[in-house]
């Protein structure tokens, strides 16, 4: 029977393993052609942009990590400390890498595109391999090693959340200041560009392009890696949290869920060989019966592929990881011999990861029924668009909210079963959670890919390469909306089931003995808790907005001061636009970023932890709503513009298009900035109370 410390150290030698595929994939995507020399200006540009923001937010967030980790050491413990200091280095050396690799990758998938489909994908795809091995091999590093280093101490669990901690923290900051820098040049270029002068997306001549174009990689690509970061770290750390409650076998319940990202590793480079794979001719001859089974799904894309085939690609990706984690994870019950019924509780969370990442997929796609009704609405105006709009994203809150639900209840109930204590049924929901990242290697690499696409698109309007390559780009990129919808699915629905047993880790941990919905301050508790999401969700659109009414004027302003602009004999001044978009960002993040930290601390000190639990509760269920629907509506407006520009109700500069790109901009920021920062509001808001737990009493205000 495999215990904790030989679980963990297969985790680690996996996350080494992750490491060297990282290096080698890097090598292979940084070898491939470059294009020309314009498209080189044009990606040195991004670049530059990009790392300038990074560097830029990582200062200020290393003097915001520094004042915790200070606060941590005098009040509980250096060693938590030291955790959270590590799991915000990880998740910022995670979101880094994958940006680095994608401002590089873009320009070198536009030159690829340039000899066909088939290999621009590759080259995109394997940016996006690249951010989703990096966020699981850092994660899994981070953790077993501070769990080795802290082993001989029966609080080693509690030090170990420190890193999840720093991991959230991180990662709220990197999704809200990126997601307010790329949308606020997103919806600048779009309102001054496609809509007051009528010139086509990505114009050379629009002078926030460039600031468009770095937007997409800090927000959807850094931004993204510190999110799914925190969302695959919090879920093991809560399971193992738990597990530490559960009696005589509790080394083992410690060790399963490492083991499990452990399994995940081999699953997920499995699903990206899929999609990554040579063409070659000899493997594929080849009678190896292993050679037979690994190739038979390689996806081969031709010219002539729709988006549906494209889709169907990248899920069987997803889908040959997960029947490969279906072995896996059985083989590791079997080792820590642990009951059979938490490999069952594995597969309700694969089940419902994918059943809400195929709901998302629905609800987000152009071939699909949502989309269409959208893309018609808008044959009648911007209003109408945005009624129909904001009702799909509605609608599309419920099935992913019937499929968790099931899912937590058939957890618990499996949980409880096994070892008959409602801790395990808790400690089951938190596997389910690890059950449903256990592919995130290949799951994120098929989200990070969008922004890839979409900078290549941008760099082959801008460099004026054929027609063809501009349509192959424009496929990649209607492909990477959905999978980037399909992908902050399918983190909010983890987010809940690891919010639920982070949850329960506090409740543990802060010795409530019982909740009552009745006691003076626990609907108090629940109301503040379910306001929180609203009220973040408004600071974050707001800052949105203020950002993208000074890229407007900057714009606007350019158009009339410089000679020549709109006929294409001026240069426009990039640098500008993106000075404003930086400035914006960084100056906007800090109030809501910081929030997510301060208010469970004031909940806690002032009303005492029964009411924070409440507010965790109330938080948890109004956040999951609304990030479900501000994401999926967002997706749906950006793809029914994209169904438009395919030639239907008079495709591009009709007047159906004119308002399909104003429900594209209203959506803009609910997609990439306000509803992908709710899951993470759900979950720091979770582990700071689990991290100060033993701090809390009764409250200053107690009754």
């Amino acid at each position: 029977m495999l215990q904790a410390n030989a679980s963990v150290i297969i985790a680690l030698l996996m996350g080494i393993a992750g490491i060297v595929y990282v290096k080698w994939q890097l090598k292979r995507v940084l070898s491939c052609d470059e294009g020309n020399e314009t498209m080189r200006s044009i990606a040195a540009a991004i670049q530059e942009g990009a790392s300038a923001f990074l560097s830029r937010e990582y200062r200020v967030l290393a003097i915001f990590v520094a004042i915790v980790a200070a606060i941590i050491a005098a009040f509980l413990a250096w060693q938590t400390a030291v955790c959270f200091v590590v799991g915000a280095v990880a998740s910022a050396g995670a979101g880094y890498l994958g940006m680095y690799v994608a401002v590089r990758s873009n320009v070198r998938t536009a030159a690829a595109a340039s000899h066909g489909l088939h290999q621009g994908l590759r080259v995109a795809f394997g940016s996006g391999a690249i951010m989703g091995m990096s966020v699981v091999s850092f994660s899994l590093l981070g953790m077993t090693i501070l769990f080795l280093i802290f082993s001989g101490s029966p609080e080693q669990l509690t030090y170990v959340t420190g890193f999840g901690f720093g991991a959230s923290s991180i990662a709220l900051f990197a999704r809200v200041g990126g997601g307010i820098y790329t949308k606020a040049a997103d919806v600048g270029a779009d309102l001054v560009g496609k809509v007051e002068k009528g010139i086509p997306e990505d114009d050379p001549r629009n002078p926030a392009v460039i600031a468009d174009n770095v937007g997409d990689n800090v927000g959807d690509v850094a931004g993204m890696g510190a999110d799914l970061f925190e969302s695959y770290s919090s879920s093991i750390i809560a399971a193992a949290a738990l597990g530490a409650s559960l009696g005589a076998n509790s080394l083992a319940f410690i060790g399963l869920p490492f083991l499990i990202g452990a399994v995940g590793v081999l699953a997920s480079l499995y699903g990206i060989y899929m999609v990554t794979a040579e063409d070659n001719w000899k493997i594929r001859q080849s009678t190896n019966p292993v050679l037979v089974l690994f190739n038979k799904f390689v996806t081969q894309i031709d010219e002539t592929a729709s988006l549906q085939a494209l889709l169907d690609a990248l899920r069987r990706s997803v889908w040959g990881a997960s029947a490969l984690i279906v072995v896996f994870s059985l083989l590791a019950v079997l080792l820590t011999g642990v009951s059979l019924n938490y490999w069952f509780v594995i597969l309700v969370g694969l089940v419902a990861g994918n059943g809400i990442a195929y709901v998302t997929e629905y609800y987000t796609s152009y071939t699909e029924k949502p989309v269409k009704s959208i893309a018609e609405a808008c044959q009648t105006g911007p209003a109408t668009t945005i009624i129909q709009g904001t009702a799909v994203g509605m609608m599309s809150t419920v099935f992913p909210v019937l499929i968790t639900a099931v899912a937590i209840l058939v957890s618990i109930w499996l949980g409880h079963k096994a070892d008959g204590s409602i801790t395990a049924g808790l400690y089951a929901v938190a596997l389910a959670g690890v059950g449903m990242l256990s592919t995130l290697g290949v799951t994120l690499a098929t989200d990070a890919y969008g922004p890839v696409a979409d900078n290549a698109g941008g760099i082959a309007e801008m460099s004026h390469l054929p027609e063809e390559v501009r349509q192959r780009t424009d496929a990649l990129d209607s492909l990477g909306n959905t999978t980037a919808a399909t992908g902050k699915g399918f983190a909010i629905g983890s987010a809940v089931l690891t919010a639920l047993a982070l949850l329960g880790a506090y409740i543990t941990a802060a010795k409530i003995d019982s909740l009552s919905i009745l006691a003076p301050t626990m609907l108090p508790g629940i109301l503040i808790g379910a306001m929180l999401p609203f009220l973040f969700s408004a600071m974050t659109m707001s800052a949105v907005g203020k950002a993208a009414y000074n890229i407007v004027l900057e714009v606007r302003r350019q158009f009339q001061e410089i000679p020549g602009l709109m006929e294409g004999t001026g240069k426009p001044d990039y640098a500008a636009c993106v000075g404003i978009s930086t400035e914006g960002a960084l100056k906007e993040m800090m109030i809501p970023g910081t929030m997510a930290v301060v208010v469970p601390l004031i909940v806690g000190f002032v009303l005492g932890k029964e009411a924070l639990a409440g507010l965790l509760i109330g938080t948890t269920a109004s956040g999951f709503l609304l990030a479900v629907m501000m994401a999926n509506a967002g997706g749906a407006w950006d793809n029914a513009k994209k169904w438009i520009e395919t030639g239907q109700y008079g495709g591009k500069g009709s007047d159906a298009h004119k308002a399909a790109v104003v429900g594209d901009t209203v959506g803009d920021p609910f997609k990439d900035t306000s509803g992908p920062s709710l899951n993470i509001l759900i979950k720091l808001m979770s582990i700071v109370s689990l991290v100060f737990a033993s701090a809390f009493g009764s409250g200053w205000l107690s009754f």
